[in-house]
């Protein structure tokens, strides 16, 4: 499928150009815009170029390291199975942990628990040890 990097480019325009951002938290996941990206990252759908992303760390009210969920069967170390108790089947796809804007963010979903949220903090510590 050929992506529309024209279209993303007027929606990241959009995106910058706004004055605020959301308030938000640690353990919350959030739709935010991805984008149409290059190779192998992960891009957002649909209109908005949205996808959910896991807040992991927050460092202030602009920036946070975020992980991008899928509902893709995948398995391995670089993904973590996320439940959030609605019967889907969703996975934190460790590889793709990056710095966000919280401009980015547009809609909050839920809070996951404090449980959860410590296995994926162990998961990307042990996979930056290379375990």
């Amino acid at each position: 499928m050929k992506k529309d990097f024209q279209k993303w480019h007027g929606k990241k325009e959009q995106i910058d150009e706004k004055n605020s951002r959301v308030f938000f938290h640690e353990r919350e996941i959030w739709f935010a815009h991805l984008g149409a990206n290059v190779g192998f990252e992960q891009d957002g759908k649909g209109e908005s170029f949205g996808r959910p992303v896991l807040i992991f760390r927050k460092f202030n009210n602009e920036v946070f390291w975020g992980v991008p969920l899928t509902t893709r069967e995948k398995g391995g170390k670089f993904y973590l199975p996320i439940e959030l108790g609605d019967g889907v089947s969703r996975k934190a796809i460790l590889s793709q942990l990056r710095l966000f804007d919280a401009k980015r963010l547009y809609q909050k979903v839920i809070t996951v628990d404090v449980a959860t949220h410590k296995k994926l903090e162990e998961a990307i510590i042990k996979l930056a040890q290379g375990k």
